[in-house]
């Protein structure tokens, strides 16, 4: 098995929004604001490379919104989903299944472009993998959340006929465990397992793969990034936040004990870190690249 960062680029975000209660005097030193308050994030994807299988997490924002859609959102940088697959020697064609944390536009988006005035799969030989009950979530979105549900990143998914449902034996959701949770093997990849969330929205996958001996966790929104380790730091873009702070209470602890390594979707500087635990709790060991485990 071989693992690869694929970087599409950045987008910003409101800090407030992404901080949450924490006062701006305090994450600014950690994610400066712009002069309109927009924090830097990273828009970084994973690629699991094992035997015949090419296994893409989240696929990115996209480009086929118009440009009010993207106003919002300031993409920048050089790098681009093709850019990153080209540098390993893929194309997105080579994608054999495409795995879905959950169907936020900054996390699916990549997964439909537009072919004239059709909407279709970026990756036509991959499989799309979510899982029944956040699809519903998804598309039957509440007041609050469906702006971040569009129809046009999900439905197409489903209309190609290349959509397929992640098995409820497969997810351990963190509702159920009060420790070290014993994981089952997804249907996708034996060293692929996959953890269930619901504080940032209603049953979010976290994929967890071993690795040259090592546990790796992709933290998707649970933590987008190591500013977000403290536990308070909860982004008021979750739907459950006294949830997702005692979803992350847990899985710190559990990550800590078992020197788990973290990839971050988000952070802006940080791809992944390791832990510690320290007198004022549990905080950043090392950082680090992707390409720097072994």
């Amino acid at each position: 098995m071989k693992l690869y960062t694929i970087n599409t680029g950045f987008f910003k975000l409101d800090g407030g929004a992404m901080f949450g209660v924490v006062p701006k005097t305090m994450w600014n030193k950690l994610n400066p604001a712009d002069e309109n308050n927009l924090c830097t994030w990273a828009l970084r994807l994973l690629l699991i490379e094992d035997g015949d299988k090419l296994i893409l997490i989240d696929s990115g924002i996209g480009d086929k919104q118009d440009a009010k859609f993207f106003s919002h959102y300031y993409l920048h940088g050089n790098e681009t989903l093709d850019s990153s697959l080209a540098k390993y020697g893929f194309h997105r064609n080579d994608i054999t299944d495409v795995f879905l944390t959950h169907l936020h536009f900054d996390h699916c988006g990549g997964c439909i472009v537009r072919d004239g005035e059709k909407l279709i799969p970026a990756f036509k030989n991959a499989i799309f993998w979510s899982n029944e009950n956040h699809w519903k979530w998804a598309t039957e979105p509440n007041d609050r959340e469906k702006a971040s549900f569009l129809k046009e990143n999900i439905l197409p998914i489903k209309e190609s006929g290349q959509l397929r449902f992640v098995g409820r034996s497969a997810m351990v959701d963190e509702r159920e465990q009060q420790s070290t949770i014993e994981h089952q093997p997804s249907n996708i990849l034996d060293t692929l397992s996959i953890r269930l969330v619901n504080g940032h929205t209603n049953s979010m996958m976290l994929p967890q793969i071993s690795y040259k001996e090592k546990t790796i966790v992709f933290m998707a929104d649970l933590l987008p990034s190591v500013a977000h380790l403290p536990i308070p730091y909860v982004m008021a873009y979750d739907m459950f936040p006294l949830t997702s702070l005692n979803e992350k209470k847990s899985f710190l602890n559990e990550a800590v004990a078992n020197n788990y390594i973290l990839f971050f979707e988000h952070d802006p500087i940080n791809e992944c870190c390791d832990l510690q635990m320290t007198e004022r709790g549990i905080k950043s060991k090392n950082v680090f690249k992707l390409e720097d485990v072994g």
